[in-house]
């Protein structure tokens, strides 16, 4: 990662476990200095860690905080990077599969059976174009629940939603202090 000696201070700070007074600050211009491969990897590692929340919460959290467009992005990269078998396999399970009322009441199938069905029967060419007026209904709990399901199923899938947060490092934010001073230090330890 070729950053200016700024950016390499910030990131030495965080790399000795000595985090600046300001985090989101200085993730910021990290964010803006640093190539899109390289906050990718960042983003992934801190999705897999032990030691922040897990996968399924931070995304239920990005989703709860993201604008219309940038929520169909997560959804989309969500789907896409759990693979073919995961639409499928929620509705045959008709949410069995530990899912309580994912994907919604009894009666009709909620929101986001709704959303599954259509990208089932070939309504939306994939889940990448996925429209935000499909999705207004879904609650961030609904979208943690499908992340935490999704990574069972497929661990990849942490990459592939990593790649479009990392699109967007302004979404980042949203999971607080001490997740961003984490992903500063694995930026730093990848740049060493």
């Amino acid at each position: 990662m070729a950053l200016g000696t700024e950016i390499g201070d910030i990131l030495r700070q965080y790399a000795s476990g000595q985090p600046g007074a300001d985090v989101e600050s200085d993730f910021d211009q990290v964010a803006r200095n640093a190539d899109g491969e390289q906050l990718q990897h960042g983003v992934t590692e801190t999705f897999r860690s032990s030691e922040t929340p897990p996968f399924g919460d931070m995304v239920g959290q990005l989703f709860g905080h993201a604008d219309a467009q940038q929520r169909a992005g997560i959804m989309g990269h969500l789907l896409n990077g759990a693979g073919p078998g995961l639409i499928s396999s929620l509705l045959g399970a008709g949410g069995g599969r530990g899912l309580g009322g994912f994907l919604g009441d009894g009666a009709g199938m909620g929101a986001m059976g709704a959303l599954l069905g259509k990208l089932a029967g070939g309504q939306a060419a994939q889940a990448s174009q996925i429209d935000p007026a499909d999705i207004d209904n879904l609650s961030p709990e609904q979208v943690q629940e499908l992340a935490t399901h999704a990574e069972r199923e497929n661990p990849g899938v942490m990459e592939h939603v990593s790649r479009y947060v990392a699109q967007h490092p302004e979404m980042l934010k949203a999971l607080g202090g001490a997740t961003l001073a984490f992903m500063l230090g694995k930026l730093a330890q990848r740049r060493e």
